[in-house]
Formats: structure tokens, sequence, C-alpha cells
């Protein structure tokens, strides 16, 4: 079983570059407003040692097309992840506009909020679980319920990705829970908003390979 690793909230070139080092598939920077939040011009800079190893992800919240699109050319992101405003029809005009993949996520609150899933599944490239926090897009370090959402339907022509409270001490139970294609951890990582402790980011990989069994 294969589960691949993204380290979001990016805002050093240093923390990149070990996520490429440790395996990372995917890294992602943030362009909503907040304490992780970079420019595109950042954004490029931070991404830079990714290019070639990782695919590049920029999470995008309150924005419009227009803004998503400057941003993605500006920063060269390889895939886009839409929170806010996520309709299969946006999804479906923005993965036509950018030629990109599109990711859209489903904030968990309850199992009525779990259907979201089935009607992205197959329009987005990926579709993205994370927690629900009023407020709050992300990056609050609070799980959702992985068994409520391991009892629903999962996409099925989308990668899953799993989020919202992942750290190195639970990411294995969320594999065994889940069996995502894709983990995905910000603050449960990090010493300081923005800012990634390497031994928790090396503890966090180790613990994903346990979990699946891969050297």
């Amino acid at each position: 079983m294969r589960v691949d690793i993204k380290f979001c909230g990016m805002t050093r070139e240093e923390d990149v570059a070990l996520a490429v080092s440790l395996g990372a598939a995917y890294v992602g920077v943030i362009f909503a407003a907040g304490a992780r939040q970079v420019s595109p011009a950042r954004a490029a800079s931070v991404l830079a040692a990714a290019r070639g190893a990782a695919a590049r992800v920029g999470v995008f919240v309150e924005h419009t097309d227009d803004e998503i699109a400057r941003a993605a050319h500006d920063a060269a992101l390889d895939i886009v992840q839409l929170h806010g405003g996520v309709t299969a029809g946006r999804v479906r005009a923005l993965r036509q506009r950018l030629a990109l993949p599109v990711w859209a996520v489903v904030r968990v609150r309850d199992a009525t909020s779990l259907a979201a899933v089935a009607a992205l599944d197959g329009v987005a490239d990926g579709v993205l679980l994370d927690s629900f926090t009023e407020g709050r897009s992300g990056g609050t370090g609070t799980p959702f319920d992985w068994r409520l959402a391991a009892g629903a339907q999962r996409p099925r022509h989308a990668l899953f990705i799993a989020a919202g409270g992942l750290d190195p001490d639970s990411v294995a139970t969320a594999v065994r829970v889940l069996s995502p294609g894709v983990v995905d951890v910000s603050s449960g990582v990090e010493r300081a908003p923005g800012i990634k402790d390497h031994d928790r980011m090396r503890a966090f990989a180790a613990a994903v390979r346990q979990a699946t069994g891969e050297p």
C-alpha cells in the first residue's frame, strides 16, 4: 500500500528542500490570509527546490478565478487546491481554464457534508477531506471524525487526500482507517505557524512509511 505525503503551508525554501529529500510527492503553499500566507512571487521562490521532484500545490480560499489563474501562472503551480466556493461546475471550469489538476476540499462537519464527495468525484482530480472549524479554512490541528468518513462513500475516480489534524503520532491511525492516497500535513509538523520543525517532518515521513510497510 502506497500513501504519498504532502507537506503544506510552506514559507521557507529549506523546509521545501527537506520535504523533497524525505520523498514527499507534494509540497503546498497557502495564498489565503493568515500566518502562512505567501505572495505568488514568494511562492515561486519557496517552491523552486521542488521543481521536477514534487508537485507544487497552491491553496486558495476566498479568491476569484482570475486571481487563481494569475497566481497559478506566477508561482508556476502544478496543482490548484480549492477550499472556498467549491462546486462541481466551478471545478470543471477551473480545470479547463488552467489546464491544471484541481483538488476540491470537502470540510467534514457531519455525515451530510460528506455527500459532496460523490458530486466532486470524477470532476475534481483530487478530493481532500479536511476538518470543519467555524471561521477557519484549515491549519487548525483538529482532526475530523475519521470513522465517520471511512463509513461514507470515498472517491473512486479522483485521488483521495486526507488532511486535518494529522501529526507524527496520529497519521498511522488515519492511514489505517481511511486508506487515503495522500496524507496532507501542515500545523502538525510546525514549531510556529509557517515554520516547519524538521525533526517532526522526519518523524511524520517515518510514521507513514511504517504504517504502509514501505522501506
